[in-house]
């Protein structure tokens, strides 16, 4: 069911200013063997690796078999973080951590912004690159619009849209080179991951994720077209609280939510930004239900690097 815009502008308003994540409910859904459930609550950074990782150095040829990553990002990555771990582990074994912060944008992961920052200095992109050595970071932001973390200045898209263009691409060149310089001789690949089509400011997310792509191709880094796998397949940003069940869905019914119609929800009605089916709260955590948008996120996130990896 879509609101009216107005009351949409509003709602999305309070969902990133209440960090937009989900809580667990008595709607929580049975075990699934594909994907995992419902998690115990966490701290807004989660640090996530198998039971028995290797404590060798990794070879070149160990790192192409189990990479390690690293995923960071705003309430989009809170929401998928656990699946995209079990995701990960499952198809190429992959040593893995996520640090994501909801309501936070590139700025915030970068070093030198003090107390402007959402996020802390141990968890900025950098500071983890130099403790866990990665070889693959994983960027996904929506690309915070309205100013809600203190390191944009205030720049907000509505207000200044070539301003808040120019700031966002600047942020993306310094958190590539912060990376990289992190990372010395062993330079982890950055996978930028694009985003789904926004009803409020289609126009925006078009232009972001057309920054990522040219960000990820001038730096010899990673795309994952995530936001193609929530959109129409003829509308790339047209934005859809349904689309048709996908063969992995049909595979795995719980994912496809009203096989009688064949189609999948990917929102629920009260919240056009993000794909946890649970209700939002103010407390941060992973999606606790399963939820077909994320996955479709997150497999294909798993499938760019499995591809460079496989």
């Amino acid at each position: 069911m879509r609101r009216p815009w107005i009351v949409g502008v509003l709602l999305a308003g309070l969902l990133l200013g209440a960090c937009g994540d989900p809580a667990s409910g008595p709607e929580q859904s049975p075990p699934d063997p594909a994907l995992p459930t419902a998690a115990p609550s966490l701290a807004t950074t989660t640090r996530q690796r198998p039971a028995a990782s290797p404590t060798a150095p990794i070879t070149v040829d160990a790192a192409a078999k189990a990479p390690t990553v690293v995923y960071l990002g705003d309430s989009l990555a809170m929401e998928s973080q656990k699946v995209l771990g079990q995701s990960l582990r499952e198809e190429v074994s992959a040593r893995y951590t996520s640090a994501p912060y909801s309501g936070t944008t590139l700025c915030d992961y970068l070093e030198g912004t003090g107390e402007r920052s959402l996020v802390p200095p141990p968890d900025k992109a950098a500071a983890l690159v130099r403790s866990l050595r990665p070889d693959f970071v994983v960027l996904q932001f929506w690309g915070n619009s309205w100013g809600y973390t203190p390191c944009m200045d205030g720049i907000t898209y509505d207000k200044e849209p070539a301003t808040y263009f120019k700031r966002y691409e600047a942020d993306m060149k310094r958190l590539t080179e912060q990376i990289a310089d992190a990372g010395g001789a062993r330079r982890p690949r950055i996978v930028w991951v694009s985003q789904g089509p926004d009803p409020i400011t289609p126009e925006r997310i078009r232009s972001v994720n057309a920054l990522y792509k040219a960000q990820a191709a001038a730096s010899h880094d990673l795309l994952a077209d995530a936001g193609r796998t929530v959109s129409p397949a003829t509308a790339r940003y047209t934005w859809a609280q349904y689309l048709p069940c996908t063969a992995y869905e049909h595979d795995h019914p719980a994912y496809c939510t009203a096989p009688g119609r064949d189609r999948t929800a990917l929102h629920r009605d009260d919240d056009y930004l993000h794909f946890c089916l649970a209700p939002t709260t103010s407390t941060p955590k992973p999606c606790p239900v399963r939820s077909p948008g994320i996955v479709r996120i997150t497999r294909e996130i798993t499938r760019v690097i499995a591809d460079r990896v496989g």
